[in-house]
């Protein structure tokens, strides 16, 4: 039962992704080789791989985390908090930044991580990142030997499926269905790129990561049909 959980033991997160390069043709020959193949059977057949590359940032051996945000709660009494923040910089740095979070203040059996569609992307591509650059895994992100009950970690989309494997649905969709206001935010996530490179504008690619956290938090107290947060209980940090 969802409402068993303690809203404080939860870390909810969510990250952007860019391609680990600005171009194509910065790729080294085996490199681009590679993208070929890897993306041959999700490009049309008039889109080469040059072409294809915009959207690179969706593959963890092709991409880079450029910002993890993060939010949790703060209960006191009647007094609710849900506070973010976010790691973004040197994609090696922010790892580190992020694990030693998760080390310090979430690595008790008890504590979970939570995303939309996090299973099947934030949590492994984090994980897969993390081992390019070689930093060992934290507990909460490694999975190895792990039963499917013993697995840290929440995805609100998979709650919302209730065994339907076929079912997909956005983090706006669920917030539409539910009742939970939209944020306001200029861009979505086929934007990020171009904000990144072209716009160099990593505060606007943050601003819309936190949003996103904010309103999985939403969209899980819905699930468990609590007060949605106001305005007041959002505290960046």
């Amino acid at each position: 039962m969802l409402q068993k959980i303690n809203l404080e033991d939860i870390l909810f997160l969510d990250i952007e992704t860019v391609p680990e390069h600005s171009d194509f043709e910065e790729l080294d020959g085996a490199k681009k080789e590679l993208w070929e193949q890897k993306s041959q059977y999700q490009r049309k057949e008039d889109v080469t791989a040059e072409e294809f590359y915009e959207r690179a940032g969706i593959w963890a051996e092709f991409g880079k985390i450029i910002c993890i945000s993060v939010g949790y709660f703060n209960i006191k009494g009647d007094h609710r908090e849900f506070r973010v923040t976010t790691f973004h910089g040197e994609e090696a740095k922010l790892l580190k930044e992020f694990k030693n979070l998760l080390n310090s203040h979430f690595n008790h059996p008890k504590k979970l991580l939570c995303g939309h569609n996090a299973k099947e992307f934030d949590f492994p591509y984090i994980a897969r990142r993390m081992l390019i650059h070689r930093i060992d895994l934290p507990y909460k992100l490694n999975l190895f030997g792990k039963k499917p009950w013993e697995v840290p970690h929440l995805d609100t989309m998979e709650l919302w499926k209730f065994g339907d494997y076929k079912h997909y649905t956005s983090l706006k969709l669920m917030a539409n269905v539910l009742g939970i206001p939209s944020p306001k935010q200029d861009i979505d996530g086929s934007m990020v790129r171009e904000v990144y490179y072209k716009e160099k504008d990593l505060d606007r690619i943050i601003t819309y990561c936190e949003l996103d956290v904010v309103t999985t938090a939403q969209v899980f107290l819905r699930l468990r049909n609590e007060e949605l947060l106001d305005d007041g209980e959002i505290k960046k940090v």
